[in-house]
């Protein structure tokens, strides 16, 4: 079982399935160092590389509300990447 300590930052974990565009939205929005914030606030003894995709997967709403990154923000990300 791996664990996240903390030199591991969202941009260096490798996300998968679903939780790959939640991540990316949220580095293309400059909010990668508050989400890592925040999770080291809420799980300070660490978690398993699953639980933090699951987080990033199941719990994507909950997480843009926390980090303020708007449905317009991820319309726009969307459209210039097209």
């Amino acid at each position: 079982m791996k664990t996240i300590n903390e030199n591991l930052t969202l941009a260096d974990f490798d996300a998968w399935s679903g939780a790959k565009d939640t991540k990316e939205t949220i580095l293309n929005a400059n909010k990668g160092d508050e989400f890592d914030s925040l999770i080291e606030d809420l799980y300070p003894d660490g978690l398993t590389d699953t639980a933090l995709n699951d987080i990033l997967w199941f719990e994507n709403d909950w997480l843009m509300e926390q980090l303020g990154i708007s449905e317009e923000d991820n319309e726009e990300e969307e459209e210039t990447e097209e």
